[in-house]
């Protein structure tokens, strides 16, 4: 997926979704690696409710990967 498009799948219909996504992929995305800009896109195809869970918390998410990438996302280092 082009950058491109990877910006506009960021455009989430929950602004907290979008104030997380849009900020790290304009600075980190690039940098990624293929593996792990897989992984993002995989993300980017969860659903709303399912995503903002995860990254407020009050979930964890069951596949590791996203887990791992979720993890990234936030800037917050593993336990």
């Amino acid at each position: 997926m082009n950058i491109a498009r990877v910006r506009w799948a960021c455009r989430r219909g929950m602004l907290e979704l979008d104030v997380i996504f849009q900020p790290f992929v304009e600075k980190h995305y690039e940098n990624l690696s293929k593996e792990d800009k897989a992984t993002f896109i995989r993300l980017l195809e969860c659903e709303d409710p399912e995503l903002f869970a995860w990254f407020m918390g009050h979930e964890d998410c069951s596949d590791s990967e996203l887990a791992e990438m979720v993890i990234k996302v936030r800037g917050r280092p593993k336990p």
